[in-house]
């Protein structure tokens, strides 16, 4: 692939970087990431050296990607245990069938609660019939 000149500023100050052809994205993109901590050095301390802007630029954001790792390590990590969990819980016997006992009730049990409804049913509409007469 050729080579090809990208024009970038940081922290206020324009610079000619050469990359491979394509990669004119990744560069954009890392310029405007080092040029976000150019410009909190150039806001709070104000003009300063070049090298001592980039460099001091560089390691703010190193010290954030070393915290980024952390947390990527940390959740790695946790991701492995769960990772084991679940491997542990599929690989673990089936459990025991429960008996669950229903309670049936006996049709002679019902056959007379339906008898029992009805009887009361018919007294009740013999007693209707008393009031009303």
């Amino acid at each position: 692939m050729s080579q090809m000149e990208v024009q970038i500023t940081i922290g206020g100050r324009t610079f000619d970087v050469a990359c491979q052809q394509g990669e004119e994205q990744y560069l954009l993109t890392a310029a405007r990431m080092l040029d976000t901590e150019a410009q909190v050095l150039v806001d709070q301390i104000g003009r300063m050296p070049e090298s001592r802007m980039l460099l001091m630029a560089g390691l703010m954001l190193a010290d954030k990607t070393a915290g980024l790792e952390d947390r990527l390590r940390a959740a790695e990590d946790k991701l492995g245990e769960m990772a084991e969990e679940l491997r542990d819980l599929r690989n673990r016997p089936a459990p025991e069938p429960e008996r669950v006992e229903v309670p049936v009730i006996p049709a002679s049990v019902t056959e007379t609660l339906a008898e029992m409804a009805a009887r009361a049913e018919a007294l009740a509409e013999a007693v209707e019939d008393k009031a009303a007469s």
